[in-house]
């Protein structure tokens, strides 16, 4: 709750990084209480990454963990006021003065922690257990480490700034600096989920210049742009879209237009699980662009491409040891897992395109982006213990 009511949005529109202060006093507030537990190999950056060893074993792994200091801007408040409620079967208030309730029939889900003691916010932000849950898991398993003597191969911890607006944070985290032979991000989703397998994605942004003209003498001149850009998006399949999509469908989504006269700008979501079909999406809005080039010779249209992040499972499966242990640790546990292809990116996929294969699990939370963002207090105790069994099996215990 102290780490969640610390404004931590990121800002999209920022060019600085971290892109808002509040993600900077978050990261003072971690790297003091990591100096407190007796951390001292510790850094923190311009930019609000936080980095920490815990040396261990030299013949044990090395494993680390990553958790990401913003929250996402959803168009909600900034400010997020956390509470904790028993959830005993009963709509939920959350905002007496805004009258918000948490309808137990719109999100029948919660039905499964009747009894249980539950996070929320008060409704007009999201909680931010995305990620500030994640922080607390392991925050608190150090703790434990450090208390009860657990044995363990060299820890490495990140916090790292602005993953919702493109992993911002994990592309800069210096691997000389965190290098363990493994690491895991904590991020998003309920009781036992698994993620080593995310999206390729990519941004395509696509530039179109037509014809200005006064409407009086524009026949034979005038040439929109933003009808241009019409036939551009036209030239794509409707249903190949996040709306008509699910499981490893992939998509190309045109998520922004902005235009005038002189011209007009396109911009698309690539996103495919499989890299062949990634590489085809691409393929494809070249493709388009020069053949609306063709139809429109006067216009100019360019399309350029940024790759974002890439599908962790490019670089391991099932039977590497990062993922391995995380099911391992779970069947020790008594957690049954859910393994998913997530329809999205972790900071994970970043790193592990640079070589530090850095597979997911859950924090335990439901309805991440949302107001009725919630964190079962007994799936959050499930995380930190999952957590503490890698510490523990990587150290042989």
């Amino acid at each position: 709750m102290r780490y969640s009511g610390i404004a931590t949005q990121s800002d999209a529109g920022s060019r600085t990084s971290p892109s808002t202060p509040g993600q900077l006093q978050l990261a003072r507030l971690l790297y003091e209480e990591l100096r407190a537990l007796g951390i001292a190999d510790l850094a923190m950056d311009d930019c609000g990454i936080v980095t920490a060893v815990l040396p261990g074993s030299p013949d044990r792994p090395s494993i680390g963990f990553v958790a990401h200091l913003d929250t996402v801007d959803v168009g909600l408040s900034p400010s997020v006021r956390p509470r904790k409620i028993r959830y005993e079967g009963q709509d939920i208030l959350l905002n007496e003065t805004e009258g918000i309730y948490f309808d137990k029939v719109a999100h029948p889900e919660i039905e499964r922690y009747a009894g249980d003691d539950i996070y929320f916010s008060d409704g007009t932000s999201v909680l931010g257990a995305d990620d500030k849950a994640a922080m607390s898991v392991v925050m608190c398993a150090l703790e434990t480490v450090l208390e009860d003597d657990v044995p363990h191969g060299d820890l490495y911890v990140a916090f790292v700034p602005d993953e919702e607006i493109g992993l911002k944070g994990a592309k800069r985290l210096d691997l000389d600096r965190f290098a363990p032979d493994y690491a895991y991000t904590i991020d998003c989703c309920e009781l036992g989920e698994v993620v080593y397998e995310t999206f390729n994605a990519g941004t395509a942004f696509v530039e179109i210049e037509g014809v200005p003209a006064h409407p009086m003498s524009a026949k034979g001149v005038l040439l929109n742009p933003i009808l241009v850009a019409q036939d551009f998006i036209g030239l794509f399949d409707r249903r190949e879209t996040p709306e008509h999509t699910e499981g490893k469908e992939g998509y190309i989504w045109f998520n922004r237009i902005a235009g005038g006269q002189a011209g007009a700008s396109l911009q698309a979501s690539i996103r495919d699980h499989g890299l062949a079909g990634y590489e085809d999406k691409k393929r494809r809005l070249r493709e388009a662009a020069d053949e609306i080039g063709r139809r429109y010779p006067r216009a100019t249209v360019s399309v350029r491409i940024e790759d974002v992040y890439a599908n962790i499972a490019n670089h391991a499966d099932r039977s590497h040891p990062a993922v391995a242990a995380i099911y391992d640790a779970m069947a020790e546990l008594g957690i049954e897992p859910r393994t998913v292809a997530m329809r999205g990116g972790t900071d994970g996929s970043a790193l592990s395109a640079k070589g530090l294969v850095t597979p997911n699990y859950f924090t335990g939370a439901h309805l991440f982006h949302s107001r009725f963002e919630f964190l079962p207090v007994s799936s959050f105790v499930a995380s930190y213990r999952l957590t503490l069994r890698l510490i523990e099996d990587a150290g042989g215990r």
